[in-house]
């Protein structure tokens, strides 16, 4: 296939790239890759091969009309990660994350649909949810969001499914846990609290800590991206889980623990607005039609991730300076 791999030089995007161009999903299966990235402050053109026979890179936006109009004719497939993605940012101003999240949606999708693309993904989040007490959502609860970028994020799977229903594209949407994994931008909690203890900073942990979240390896995701890609149902959500459910407390001492670092690096900042208490994924729909399972253990993966930052000093003091501080 050729595949046009939106926001492609971030974090998620450039781990499934790789991937692709690796084979590692489907051996011998040679797919072609087109990257469109607008590299903003989260992505990275390092992030990706320098050079690669069945790689293209195009730097533009989403919300480019003519760009997408020329760019999309000869694409068998479309997986569209481009986002602003960040809550914090979200909160202080969310005029980009609806501008980008929601109508760069819609303008990919007008695109895929004139192109007649044949198989499109839309990847989310769990956080178009909201917040649940107990238990876990199904890929048939409610939107409930809660931040601007939540919102932003649900209103673009809305303009996904009407693309399905209206056109007839072959749209799929997959909704996630919190990722980790190597090459995430350091505002993100994972990385943030690894690049801090690395400094020799304490780091930030907001309210009491008692927030709990869902952990999914960045591989893991992707493959279950790709699971959809290639079995996905048009129409459909998919809930891709990691199963590793922590409070923010916890996950703070883990990676303590695996920096060497004490309970007095802990810094105790004003809780976020709106901070959503728990998320929780039932993902046995693509387990059960698609084969869906993680394979990285939490525990494993946050000490290979924590080992990366630690070898890897010049990437994220690079990506840093672009962070909170």
């Amino acid at each position: 296939m050729r595949i046009l791999v939106t926001g492609g030089a971030g974090f998620i995007g450039s781990h499934y790239v790789r991937a692709l161009l690796d084979d590692a999903y489907e051996p011998g299966a040679a797919h072609t890759v087109t990257v469109l990235d607008k590299l903003t402050y989260a992505g990275n053109r390092a992030n990706l091969p320098a050079a690669h026979d069945r790689l293209a890179f195009v730097r533009g936006d989403v919300c480019d009309a003519p760009l997408l109009a020329g760019l999309l004719p000869g694409h068998d497939a479309v997986v569209h990660f481009a986002a602003e993605s960040h809550v914090d940012r979200s909160i202080d101003g969310g005029a980009d994350f609806v501008r980008t999240n929601v109508l760069g949606t819609q303008t990919l999708l007008e695109a895929a649909v004139a192109a007649r693309v044949g198989r499109v993904v839309h990847v989310s989040t769990d956080e178009v949810y909201g917040s649940i007490d107990t238990g876990s959502w199904t890929e048939e609860s409610p939107l409930l969001p809660n931040s601007p970028y939540a919102a932003s994020k649900a209103g673009a799977d809305l303009v996904a499914r009407a693309h399905w229903r209206t056109h007839g594209l072959h749209v799929s949407v997959t909704r996630c846990s919190n990722n980790y994994g190597p090459r995430q931008h350091p505002e993100k909690l994972v990385p943030r609290f690894v690049t801090h203890l690395l400094r020799g900073e304490p780091v930030p942990l907001y309210g009491d800590g008692r927030n709990r979240r869902e952990w999914l390896h960045v591989d893991d995701h992707c493959r279950a991206v790709h699971l959809v890609l290639t079995r996905g149902r048009a129409g459909e959500v998919y809930n891709v889980g990691g199963g590793d459910e922590l409070t923010n407390r916890d996950l703070t001492e883990r990676i303590l623990a695996l920096c060497g670092a004490g309970p007095s690096m802990v810094r105790r900042v004003p809780d976020r607005k709106g901070h959503d208490l728990r998320y929780a994924l039932d993902d046995r729909k693509i387990r059960d039609e698609l084969g869906y399972a993680p394979r990285h253990p939490f525990g494993e993966g946050l000490a290979a991730t924590v080992a990366w930052y630690r070898d890897n000093p010049d990437w994220w003091k690079a990506a840093r300076t672009t962070s909170r501080p």
